[in-house]
């Protein structure tokens, strides 16, 4: 069963994530296209990942969600926020959808505008930040239109 949503959108729902999500997020961390995207350098176990999700949910300094479809609860991806600096106001973002046949149809889009929402709405941080590698030119893009400004 499917955890209740944090946050909706008309795409897609932000949901918690637990360990029954894992072999689902192997499979797309470990797709060369998505990996390739992303500051990975090894490749994902089950075991990695259920720890990595036990370790987000007892965290007070990252928030990480699920990315589901709303027409279907079908997880999409992984969206939230790392290294969250509850001093100085800002925190990592970071997001993915898993299945490339899944890019380009809105959904990465919604959630960063609904994560960003809960950063600065419900959290009260002053700034977010984030990588991209220059070779993934589509994902950048999707964060200007979110309101994000390129650095460096």
């Amino acid at each position: 069963m499917a955890n209740a949503p944090y946050v909706s959108g008309t795409l897609v729902n932000l949901r918690p994530l637990d360990a029954a999500d894992a072999p689902v997020l192997v499979r797309f961390l470990n797709d060369p296209a998505v990996h390739g995207t992303l500051l990975l350098w090894r490749p994902v176990t089950e075991e990695r990942e259920r720890d990595f999700l036990s370790r987000m949910a007892a965290s007070e300094n990252d928030v990480v969600l699920g990315i589901e479809r709303r027409t279907d609860g079908v997880l999409l991806g992984v969206t939230g926020l790392h290294g969250i600096d509850w001093r100085d106001r800002h925190a990592q973002f970071g997001i993915f959808v898993g299945d490339p046949a899944e890019w380009g149809k809105g959904y990465g889009g919604e959630a960063t505008v609904l994560v960003s929402r809960i950063a600065f709405e419900r959290l009260d941080l002053h700034r977010l930040w984030l990588h991209v590698y220059a070779t993934n030119g589509k994902a950048a893009r999707a964060y200007e239109r979110a309101g994000y400004v390129r650095e460096g």
